[in-house]
């Protein structure tokens, strides 16, 4: 896919790896709309964008409330036209707690950024690339965490989240075949970004902002300090775009522990109490 001159929205792109996406699509020729829930923080990444000649807007956004996805399409079609490219990034973490110990807010603030926002952007977004006819692709951020649960990290919630993006992004593709649209779906595994703070923009219908757990902390440290420059995520996505490629891993995967798990669901497969078809 030729991705100079075409649109595209990125949600969670005031920083991390939606700043990264957000630089890569721009540096390729796309017009950029910018969406995050920081309004100052968006409209200052844009800012520096804008300064390097790119066509990029901000927009404030709420992806766990539809109507806020809704104005961000409508603001970008009315500043760029058609959109072509989605890549619904927003996320935040929940790291550190036992299933059983996580408050009811929490789970509702992960399930409500990590699988309404890809929800939200899959019933609005898909539609309006599909309405125009012209190729188009939709990025999915799921993650390494998507494809197994590691033991003693304790993130669960998170981890169920990714795997949800993950079925999304299946279910997406299949859906989409026969048309001008594809789908990638991004796993990434350490990448340094503040993903470790998203609670401290919790919005207030969820409960409003929450300071950084000890874990969330040690969290933040690990990523900054082991974790990949997220403008390399920026030019995996683009990559993907371009040759088309679904499972869009990047930085380090314990591919061994996944492996594993695969080889264990492999092996159920061959109990008597299984009929294959």
């Amino acid at each position: 896919m030729d991705i100079s001159g075409k649109t595209a929205i990125v949600t969670g792109a005031a920083s991390g790896i939606g700043l990264g996406i957000a630089t890569a699509l721009a540096e390729a020729g796309a017009n950029v709309v910018m969406a995050d829930i920081q309004k100052d923080a968006v409209e200052q990444a844009a800012h520096g964008l804008s300064g390097t000649n790119k066509r990029v807007m901000p927009v404030r956004i709420d992806v766990t409330q539809e109507q806020s996805v809704i104005d961000t399409l409508a603001e970008a079609e009315r500043a760029f036209g058609k959109l072509h490219i989605a890549c619904n990034n927003a996320g935040v973490p929940m790291h550190g707690t036992k299933l059983v110990d996580v408050p009811v807010a929490d789970w509702q603030f992960v399930i409500g950024v990590n699988v309404w926002g890809i929800i939200h952007g899959i019933r609005h977004f898909v539609p309006a690339i599909l309405k125009h006819g012209e190729e188009g692709h939709i990025v999915n951020t799921a993650s390494v965490a998507g494809f197994q649960n590691r033991r003693g990290t304790d993130q669960g919630p998170y981890s169920m989240s990714k795997y949800a993006a993950l079925s999304l992004s299946e279910a997406l593709e299949h859906e989409l075949e026969g048309t001008n649209i594809g789908v990638s779906v991004l796993c990434p595994g350490p990448i340094a970004t503040n993903i470790a703070r998203g609670a401290r923009n919790r919005p207030e219908h969820m409960g409003g902002p929450k300071d950084p757990t000890h874990d969330a902390a040690v969290l933040a440290e690990r990523l900054a300090t082991t974790g990949l420059d997220p403008k390399r995520v920026g030019e995996r996505v683009v990559d993907a775009i371009r040759t088309k490629t679904f499972y869009a891993f990047v930085s380090a995967v314990p591919a061994d522990v996944i492996k594993a798990r695969h080889r264990r669901i492999e092996d159920a497969l061959n109990s008597p109490w299984v009929t294959h078809y």
